[in-house]
């Protein structure tokens, strides 16, 4: 049965299809204008000076490490209560993810958390803004720089974020945001990277497009030596230096019609935003109250959430199946964001040790995402409120 309220949809407007449209009718369908434009629309946002499309977020966080210079031997500090790319991708680059418990509240990494795994092989720390809320970015910068280590930001779920007015992605050494279609803002499929340097920056921008050493590419006005964020490449020339690779890169760019979607839909960034929080809020008026029903936390001290989800916790006695199962007959889907990553069975022969993750494991038992997308309207909120209410009185 297809469900009648979605888990998530995309917030596409006439704008993104002129824009998209527009593109089509270019010769410049990768490497074009609108990648420059996204880009440069992306760093400035956030304050920093590169920003660096890609294909995917698991693709930026591949190209992040590779960039810092992680590989074998060296342990990366990830978080089970993620997305599994988040830990994949430091296999990805044949090192060893350790990973460390979360705040039962924030359901971030803490320094406290991390501390507890650190080992003389701890190179790095991913850090994820978990559901869009910030993690404590002052005080695990603290604790790298005192343990030279290097933080990557993994923001995938966080854009527009901010912790002490500081919009998440500036912090670590390097950023990654994901715009897969649930997100914030959509460019269908898609990511980035944000860099403070310009090293950093080249050797991402090489990466993505095969290895190409960035100054031998030719420029659609046969300028040689340029940045490439300063004009398009002509992809139709026959020049020996598209085949020319001094390094082993990747196929991670991000095309022009993707680029042209997601610089729209950052200009619109606040209003949607705003009508998130809207959402946000209408649930916790309309769920307060259920007995058993842990909602999130509407507003934290010093941060700004960017509502990516909503995912409540269910009583410890519910049954969450088939909670999930009578939420499906109501026509509602939901979703049990996340199992934690070292329960997953493509890990079971990665793991030598099952790790000691007592809050991972808990809230992962317990969660439950609800429908929540920027338009979803109040009418389609109070139905999932009354399935909800519902199903917990059979199941709970």
């Amino acid at each position: 049965m297809t469900p009648t309220i979605p888990l998530s949809a995309p917030d596409i407007t006439e704008a993104e299809i002129d824009a998209v449209t527009a593109v089509l009718r270019t010769p410049h369908l990768s490497l074009g204008p609108e990648l420059v434009a996204f880009e440069s629309a992306l760093a400035s946002y956030h304050s920093v000076p590169h920003a660096i499309a890609v294909s995917s977020g698991t693709a930026g966080l591949h190209m992040a490490l590779l960039t810092l210079g992680i590989g074998d031997g060296d342990e990366v500090i990830v978080p089970s209560f993620a997305f599994i790319a988040v830990a994949n991708a430091v296999l990805h680059v044949r090192a060893t993810p350790v990973f460390a418990d979360i705040d039962p509240l924030t359901l971030n990494l803490t320094p406290a958390t991390v501390e507890r795994v650190l080992t003389p092989r701890t190179r790095a720390i991913i850090v994820v803004h978990t559901f869009g809320l910030p993690a404590e970015m002052f005080a695990l910068r603290t604790l790298a720089t005192h343990h030279n280590l290097v933080i990557i930001e993994d923001a995938c779920e966080a854009i527009g974020a901010e912790l002490d007015g500081r919009r998440v992605g500036s912090f670590g050494d390097l950023a990654v945001f994901g715009f897969y279609p649930n997100k914030q803002i959509t460019t269908g499929e898609g990511g980035a990277v944000l860099a403070h340097t310009q090293g950093h920056a080249d050797r991402l921008r090489s990466l993505r497009n095969q290895g190409r050493e960035l100054q031998r590419q030719v420029f659609v006005d046969g300028v040689e030596g340029r940045n490439p964020n300063t004009a398009p490449i002509d992809e139709t020339a026959k020049d020996v230096d598209w085949l020319h690779h001094p390094a082993i890169g990747f196929n991670y760019r991000l095309s022009d019609i993707a680029c042209a979607l997601g610089r729209v839909q950052l200009s619109r960034i606040g209003e949607i935003l705003g009508l998130r929080r809207a959402a946000a809020e209408r649930y916790h008026v309309l769920l307060g109250g259920i007995p058993g029903l842990e909602l999130p936390s509407l507003t934290l001290p010093d941060k700004e959430i960017s509502w990516f989800v909503f995912v409540v916790r269910l009583p410890e006695t519910a049954n969450r199946t088939r909670i999930q199962a009578s939420l499906a007959q109501h026509g509602i889907a939901s979703a049990t964001y996340f199992a934690p990553i070292h329960a997953q069975p493509a890990w079971h022969e990665c793991l030598t040790a099952s790790p000691r993750l007592p809050v991972t494991e808990s809230v992962g038992s317990r969660v439950l995402a609800l429908p929540f997308f920027t338009r979803i309207t109040s009418a389609q909120q109070e139905k999932v409120t009354f399935a909800i209410r519902k199903s917990l009185i059979l199941n709970g």
